[in-house]
């Protein structure tokens, strides 16, 4: 992200992890849907939501059981343009690596990270 702040539309904190896999599908619906709008949409993963970028993770989880992993909502919501930000805070927290993530995902701390959600028009909590 640059040094001066973009407009968002909908800025998600993503606090949930693997562990609650009922709640994990609906903020990606919602970033997909937002973002297929061309509205502007920031997901920072932070708490136990840095775990669903650890590789291979979001394949292993599933919202509904006999449907599709979550790494489908990921994927459609950042092909239709929703950003992905990891909390470099909890990555250090969870003993993470940039290595152990999803590549091409950018870590920020949440004091850098926090003019960004600060600008947001809506702030969504998951």
């Amino acid at each position: 992200m640059s040094d001066q702040i973009p407009a968002i539309d909908f800025g998600i904190v993503m606090t949930s992890g693997p562990d609650t896999p009922k709640r994990l599908a609906s903020p990606f619906f919602l970033a997909a849907t937002a973002a297929a709008e061309e509205r502007s949409v920031v997901v920072y993963f932070t708490g136990l939501g840095t775990l669903l970028l650890q590789k291979g993770v979001a394949e292993t989880v599933f919202p509904k059981e006999g449907g599709k992993s979550l790494a489908g909502f990921m994927d459609l919501a950042r092909q239709n343009g929703a950003q992905f930000v990891l909390c470099a805070t909890s990555m250090d927290l969870h003993g993470l690596k940039p290595e152990d993530m999803v590549p091409g995902i950018p870590a920020m701390s949440v004091a850098a990270a926090l003019p960004y959600l600060e600008a947001a028009k809506k702030l969504l909590s998951f």
